[in-house]
């Protein structure tokens, strides 16, 4: 017969070795992160118009973009549509770009839970709504995973207004690391002179030198990331 002192020495044995297990396993991170979405969600209170309120993607290491806003519509059942615009941080004429992106919802049972339609994207584009109170926050995670290249994770924390409070960004960043996102790379999204293209303060040497189709034509807008 075991005695306690010999039971309770075997049983911490084993949780020593099932911790260390766990923590030598290597993350698959070409797969995306099994994602909790939100439950009960209500879609057509989601839609409509979205300041991007802080932004963060795999594959940037600085913030290139700035005045992001979204707005979503929903033309069946089944597909949502995000038409949104954006500036480049580096673009001195601060030019207003268009973007959108459509999914579909492959189960109605999770209409939290969205697939990239287009065929822009070669591979699986899932989007996540995580959490939502419809009237003033949102955030969203995005995840790309092609066969044998490194996924590419994306979030938006989102407001109905141009800012947020510092207790609902908080509390909204603290969902994200359980999916791998490192919030030292989440990146605050400027909302100020969104509006602005004055030529006024652009010194001469730089309006000769700039070909603006070619500098900002070229350059992919951030929800059209492709796999190298």
């Amino acid at each position: 017969m075991f005695k306690p002192n010999l039971i309770i020495f075997l049983f911490t044995l084993l949780l020593l070795n099932t911790s260390l297990c766990l923590r030598n396993r290597k993350e698959d991170k070409t797969k995306c992160p099994k994602v909790k979405a939100i439950r009960n969600f209500d879609l057509e209170r989601l839609l409509n118009k979205w300041y991007v309120i802080e932004y963060y993607a795999s594959s940037e290491e600085a913030l290139p973009y700035r005045c992001m806003r979204a707005d979503f519509t929903m033309s069946s059942l089944e597909v949502i549509t995000m038409n949104f615009t954006y500036s480049f941080t580096d673009d001195p004429l601060n030019e207003q770009l268009l973007g959108n992106i459509t999914w579909i919802i492959p189960n109605r049972a999770e209409p939290a839970h969205w697939i990239h339609s287009e065929d822009t994207y070669e591979g699986i584009y899932n989007t996540y709504v995580l959490d939502s109170d419809y009237g003033s926050w949102a955030l969203l995670l995005h995840c790309a995973e092609k066969s044998k290249v490194p996924r590419y994770l994306s979030s938006f924390i989102m407001s109905r207004e141009p800012t947020l409070g510092v207790n609902v960004i908080s509390y909204l960043r603290d969902k994200l690391p359980r999916y791998d996102i490192d919030l030292s790379f989440m990146f605050d999204m400027p909302q100020n002179d969104c509006n602005s293209s004055s030529l006024a303060n652009i010194p001469p040497s730089i309006l000769a030198n700039m070909n603006r189709p070619v500098q900002l034509g070229e350059r992919r807008h951030p929800m059209k990331h492709i796999h190298g």
